[in-house]
C-alpha cells in the first residue's frame, strides 16, 4: 500500500491566552490516501478548523506528528507549502488580470519558468472548461467560473494534496454541481482532496471518507455509507390496499425473518427493517404479492448524514465558514497564536505563492 498523502497521530494542540489554556485537540488520529476525498465536519469549536491549519501549515502542533506526503509539517514546513494547493469559499483571483493571466502568472510564482507557465495556464483551462472566457478579465466572471478559476490556480504546481475550504458556499445549484464535477475529477490523477464544508449532502456526494470532529477529538471516521449503518438500518414502509390485511402481512414477513413494526395501523401502513435497501423492499413485496396481499404504496427510508451528526455531536451543523469563525473566536478569546505571520487562512494557493514560497 503506497504511503497516505495526510498522516496524523496523536496531534495535540494548546493554545495559550488570557483565559488560560485551551486544548483544540486531543489525540487526533488521520489518515488521507492518495486518489480520495476525504470531507471533515463537526460543530464550530470542535478543532477540524485547527486540524486543517496544522495540515496547512498555519499553526503548529503542540504534540504529535502530522506529515504530508511524508515531510513533517513542523520540522519541513517549507517544504510542505510546496505540496498544498489551497482554495477557499471566496475566490482569491486578481480581477485585472484574466483567467489566462491569473494562471500564468501563479506558473511563474512557482517557478515553472515562462514556457511551462504559458502551457499549465493552457492546461488547466481546457481543465475547468474556461477557454472560451480566458482572454476575459475575471471580474467579468460568475461566480461559479470564478471559483473555478480559484481551483485551477490551486493546482498549477500540480500538488498531492489540495484542501477545499467550504468551496460551494453561495454558488447557485447549476454551479454547484459543476463545481462538484470537477473536484470529483481531482482524484483520477492521485490527487488526494480534503474537504471542509457545511453542506452534509455534499459530503455524502464527494467523500470517500468522511472524518467527525467534537470536542477535540475524532468522534468517527469511515465511509458515508459506513457512518449511517451505525446509526440505524434503512427502513421499508409499506401500505396495505386493505388494511385488514395487517396482521397476516406482518406474520408472513415474520416467518421470512423480517422484523415489522406497525405505523398508522388504521390505514394499512406498517414498516419493516431493511438493511439491503431496495433490495429488501422488493423481497417483502415478493412474500406479500406471493400471498395474495395487495400493496397501495411502499417506498425505503435511509439515515443521512445530517442524523449521522447530530446523533455524534448533539448539534446541528452550523451555516458560516468555520475555518474563519474559529479564528475569529479564538482571536476574540486572547487565545490565537501567529506562528505563521498571519492570523488567517488566505483561501487560495496564492497564500504561498505570494509569499514567495513553495
Amino acid at each position: 500500500m503506497s504511503e497516505p498523502v495526510v498522516e496524523i497521530r496523536d496531534l495535540v494542540k494548546e493554545y495559550v491566552g488570557r483565559k488560560g489554556n485551551h486544548r483544540a485537540l486531543s489525540g487526533v488520529d488521520l489518515t488521507v490516501p492518495a486518489g480520495t476525498i476525504t470531507a471533515v465536519l463537526g460543530p464550530n469549536g470542535a478543532g477540524k478548523t485547527t486540524a486543517v491549519r496544522i495540515i496547512a501549515t498555519l499553526a503548529l502542533p503542540t504534540s504529535g506528528s502530522v506529515k504530508v506526503a511524508g515531510i513533517d509539517v513542523a520540522q519541513d514546513p517549507r517544504a510542505v507549502r510546496g505540496l498544498i494547493g489551497l482554495s477557499g469559499q471566496y475566490a482569491a483571483v486578481d480581477g485585472r488580470l484574466t483567467g489566462y493571466e491569473n494562471l500564468r502568472m501563479l506558473g511563474r510564482l512557482y517557478g515553472l519558468g515562462g514556457a511551462g507557465a504559458r502551457a499549465r495556464a493552457r492546461e488547466l483551462l481546457r481543465m475547468f472548461q474556461l477557454e472560451d472566457a480566458a482572454g476575459r478579465a475575471s471580474s467579468t466572471y460568475s461566480g461559479g467560473m470564478r471559483r473555478r478559476l480559484d481551483l485551477a490556480g490551486a493546482l498549477v504546481a500540480r500538488p498531492p494534496l489540495v484542501i477545499l475550504d467550504e468551496p460551494t458556499t453561495g454558488l447557485d445549484p447549476r454551479s454547484r454541481g459543476e463545481l462538484w464535477e470537477v473536484v470529483e475529477e481531482l482524484t483520477t490523477d492521485g490527487t488526494a482532496v480534503l474537504l471542509t464544508t457545511q453542506y452534509l449532502d455534499e459530503a455524502e456526494r464527494l467523500a470517500d471518507d468522511v472524518v467527525v470532529f467534537d470536542k477535540g477529538r475524532v468522534v468517527a471516521t469511515g465511509t458515508p455509507t459506513e457512518l449511517k449503518a451505525r446509526l440505524r438500518v434503512p427502513t421499508a414502509h409499506v401500505q396495505l390496499l386493505d388494511p385488514r390485511d395487517l396482521r397476516v402481512a406482518r406474520e408472513v414477513l415474520f416467518r421470512s425473518n423480517f422484523r415489522t413494526h406497525p405505523d398508522t395501523a388504521d390505514q394499512g401502513w406498517f414498516t419493516a427493517d431493511a438493511p439491503y435497501g431496495t433490495r429488501s423492499l422488493m423481497l417483502v413485496l415478493s412474500r406479500l404479492y406471493g400471498t395474495g396481499i395487495d400493496v397501495r404504496d411502499a417506498h425505503v427510508s435511509a439515515p443521512n448524514l445530517d442524523e449521522v451528526f447530530f446523533d455524534l455531536t448533539g448539534k446541528d451543523q452550523r451555516n458560516g465558514s468555520d475555518i474563519a469563525d474559529d479564528i475569529a473566536d479564538d482571536i476574540a478569546d486572547g487565545i490565537a497564536e501567529d506562528v505563521t505571520g498571519g492570523s488567517s487562512v488566505n483561501g487560495s494557493a496564492r497564500s504561498y505563492a505570494d509569499r514567495g514560497i513553495g
